[in-house]
């Protein structure tokens, strides 16, 4: 069966023709969409001091870049058109947010990086530019002419400006985008976004795409955490050299050694990535779709409340994935290792694909049920 954002085109297809390789326009990819937020909860967000937001304003190519937290006497000085406010992670915030990224399931999760809202005035926009990474951009509310063309790079030349725009940017293709209409963008790709209504509202999916020398430091990092400090660069065997300043081949050849024999760990590389690839990339606030209070639980507790139609949550801001070790399935959330055994890998399964989980999606083991709790004691689920 076919994502629903995709249910003409095909999964398939797009995977194979699309995906990293050309942008996309699917109209009415999502035709009953509302916006997760309005533009004044949006500019809520924006005056909290734990949320990333930047006001851009231009003005007969006058740029201006703010970064928040913002209060609302700026937003009632703001000029009468061209700008836009733009709100990181919001499905942290909002769990209709967080639902929209249901949508994208169709590509691994863990690619997955956060919901970023815009909402622009007429002419708004932050200029011609371009991702390192895939970005499907979803009309909500209002209209915006989207401009799509040429491939850059970190070496492309920019405008020296308060804002990256690329120099030599050529529009190839444009689309009106209206409410429910999606475009998908490749990293590298140059697009220039403008809002065409005073009531322009855009929700941006955005993938991780960690760059290699992110991968290597961490792995390093994590590989240095590891290892005893007794273990130590030998040389035994040591044969006389004519030059005592020399380093031989010999030398290289026992680091290739240190470093070959860390690196080719399938249990360490695993280990590290499921840790490094689920660690939040906000530090926010949990809880924020929930009235009832954060309680530690006991296990009669808990089965009470799923028994009572309450469901699991996912909390917002959680970032959940596991990996297939032989007969078992090994979580991580939020940048740890979750200790659990196989009786519980279809609990495990839907944990990770599904932002929550009713009574009878799993059955309500003790090792599901210790898994829950402890899941919940980590802030990572939540019952509601």
């Amino acid at each position: 069966m076919n994502p629903y954002p995709l249910r003409e085109l095909g999964l398939n297809t797009f995977l194979s023709q699309y995906w990293q390789k050309q942008a996309l326009l699917i109209p009415k990819a999502l035709p009953n969409i509302t916006s997760p937020l309005s533009a004044d909860e949006l500019a809520g967000l924006a005056c909290e001091d734990y949320v990333e937001s930047r006001l851009i304003i231009n003005k007969e190519n006058n740029w201006q870049l703010k970064h928040g937290p913002f209060t609302e006497e700026t937003f009632t000085q703001l000029p009468n058109s061209h700008w836009t406010l733009l709100v990181q992670a919001v499905d942290h915030y909002i769990s209709d947010a967080a639902s929209l990224l249901e949508q994208f399931n169709f590509i691994p999760r863990w690619r997955i990086d956060d919901l970023m809202v815009s909402y622009a005035s007429k002419g708004g926009g932050v200029g011609p530019h371009y991702d390192n990474y895939d970005v499907f951009l979803i009309q909500t509310q209002g209209q915006r002419l989207w401009q799509v063309g040429g491939h850059y790079d970190d070496t492309s030349p920019l405008k020296e400006l308060p804002v990256k725009i690329v120099e030599d940017f050529c529009a190839e293709q444009s689309w009106v985008l209206n409410p429910g209409d999606m475009l998908y963008v490749p990293p590298g790709v140059g697009h220039n976004g403008i809002a065409q209504s005073d009531d322009c509202m855009t929700c941006s999916v955005g993938f991780r795409a960690p760059s290699h020398s992110d991968i290597l430091r961490d792995f390093t990092d994590y590989l240095g955490e590891q290892l005893n400090e007794s273990m130590r660069y030998s040389d035994t065997g040591l044969k006389p050299q004519v030059n005592s300043g020399e380093i031989n081949n010999e030398v290289f050849s026992q680091l290739q050694s240190i470093l070959s024999e860390q690196i080719q760990n399938p249990a360490k590389l695993q280990d590290w990535f499921g840790r490094y690839i689920t660690t939040p990339k906000y530090e926010s606030p949990s809880y924020f779709n929930t009235s009832e209070p954060h309680t530690t639980r006991n296990l009669h507790e808990l089965k009470n409340h799923l028994s009572s139609n309450h469901s699991l949550y996912r909390n917002e801001s959680s970032r959940f994935a596991f990996i297939k070790q032989n007969q078992q399935h090994i979580l991580f959330v939020d940048g740890e290792k979750i200790p659990s055994n196989s009786n519980s890998n279809a609990l495990i399964e839907k944990l990770c694909h599904q932002t929550n989980v009713r009574e009878q999606d799993f059955t309500a083991t003790d090792d599901n049920l210790n898994l829950i709790l402890l899941l919940i004691n980590k802030r990572a689920l939540y019952i509601k």
